[in-house]
Parts: C-alpha cells; structure tokens; sequence
C-alpha cells in the first residue's frame, strides 16, 4: 500500500502539493539554478454578501506566500500569460478596508515590509483569474531578459533609489499643500454656514468660529493666572474650621504682635538716638 502510494507520488508530484483548502498552487522558482520550488497560493477575491471591497470581485486574485525577492513588476510578469495585469500590489496581511484608499506617496511611505507578503494581482477581463487558478510550473522569477538584483547590487540599488529627486519632491509637496489649504477653506466655509442655523429639532451646532482667542502665554501672564487661583482657593477655603486651624491662626498672631513689638523697639531707640523722643 505504502509503496502503492510512493509510485503514484512519483508519477504526480504537482498532485501532492500541500495547499491550504480553496486555494490553488503555483510552483515557482528564483533562477533556474535553483532545484527546490516555492509555491504562491492563489485564489479568486472575495468578500462575504452585502460587504464592499475595493477590489474588483470577478478580475481579482489573492495570492499568498509571496517571498521577498518577488517585487510587483515580476509578479506582474509571472502572471501576464493568464492576461492583461491592470495592476498588482504587495500588502504586509490581507486588507479588510471597505473604502478605497488614498494614493501612496513614493517619497513619504513606510519602509518595504521584510519577509513574506500577500498581493492583490487584478486583470483587465475575469478570464485571468480563471487562467492564473489554472497556471502550472515551475515559473522563473529571475531570467536573463529579466534579472532580480541581489547582494551588493541590490544594496546599491535601494541605496540610489532612497535619494529623492528635488524638484519631483518639491512638486509632490506644493500640491499636498495645495489640496490640503483648499480642505481647511471648504471646512472653514461649511462652519460659517452652519453658524447659528437650527436644525429640524431646533439645536444649534457649535462650531470653532465661536471660540474666544486665546491670550498668548507670557511669564506674566502665566503668574497672573496662579495668583488668580490662589486668591479663588482661599475664598474657598474654610478659615478657623478645625482645631489645628485655631491653634495655627493664634501662633501667627503671637508671632506678628511679637515681630511689630521688636519693629517699635527698634523705632524707638532710633528717634532717641535722633533727640526727636516725642511719646505724647
């Protein structure tokens, strides 16, 4: 039986590929030196009834297992047999988003994610989803016609393309800057619009434009500010209430009448001093 089994093994080895259930597997491989394959797991895209995607449902195709040296352009030349490839994007974990997102910078986005990834590889026509479930291999990733940098030539490569061109990112920012100036002017309009108008059950939104400025924070400002609440605790604050207060209150006073008893004496020694004694 064991043996059986190895014969028919060796007669289809593309049948014994492990695959999780519902996806289908495309063996590739780096160059053809390499021996061993690597498999991407593909499925079509889809999302459960009454959820929304931004990804075409019937021209998209999930692909799982995506190791590191296989960048969008070659995984856009690996599937372009099955069809025109609109466009292909590498992602970190699957993406749950229902709204589109905003378009990436190629200046300001987060570094390459290291390690394997997912891709959302969508065709022009559903007939390439279809042909990409049924691809067979192995599939090169590295050819002569188009060769994947590694080692030290990889490294100069990324080193060269993190220098950014100024003016391509002076441009890039002038019309971020332009379309965001334009947003706060629109939200700026929207509030004075909205100012002082009731809704249908008679609310008034507030807005900022009711806002009083703000005083700019000096030192003087700042120490006028505590002395204002210290004056506002000590109207709180209940004088002779407990007993350490009195006790507290009658050595103050002690100490006063005792701190002007000395000022006098000291007065008094001074004018007579002066010859200008006058008691009465």
């Amino acid at each position: 039986m064991v043996a059986r089994r190895r014969k028919r093994a060796a007669r289809d080895p593309e049948d014994c590929i492990p695959s999780p259930p519902g996806y289908a597997a495309i063996p590739i491989k780096f160059s053809e030196k390499q021996q061993a394959s690597h498999y991407l797991y593909v499925r079509a895209h889809g999302v459960r009834q009454g959820t929304k995607s931004i990804w075409p449902q019937k021209r998209t195709l999930f692909v799982l297992n995506v190791p590191p040296y296989c960048t969008e352009e070659s995984l856009s030349r690996l599937l372009s047999s099955c069809g025109l490839v609109q466009s292909v994007e590498l992602q970190e974990k699957p993406d749950l988003a229902e709204s589109p997102k905003e378009s990436r910078s190629k200046f300001f986005h987060p570094k390459p994610v290291p390690g394997f990834q997912v891709a959302y590889v969508v065709f022009q026509k559903p007939s390439g989803v279809s042909a990409a479930l049924a691809l067979k291999g192995p599939l090169l990733v590295s050819t002569e016609s188009h060769p994947v940098k590694t080692g030290i030539q990889k490294w100069i490569s990324d080193y060269a393309d993190s220098m950014p061109d100024p003016e391509a990112l002076r441009v890039e920012v002038d019309t971020f800057m332009e379309a965001y100036d334009q947003k706060i002017a629109e939200e700026e309009a929207k509030a004075k619009e909205e100012e002082g108008v009731c809704d249908e059950e008679g609310w008034v939104k507030v807005t900022r434009r009711g806002w009083r400025p703000v005083l700019p924070r000096t030192e003087a400002a700042s120490l006028r500010v505590l002395e204002r609440e210290r004056r506002k605790r000590a109207r709180k604050e209940l004088l002779n209430f407990y007993p350490w207060q009195h006790r507290e209150s009658k050595m103050e006073h002690l100490a006063q009448l005792r701190k002007k008893f000395e000022e006098d004496k000291q007065r008094i020694e001074l004018l007579r001093a002066q010859r200008k004694f006058r008691p009465y």
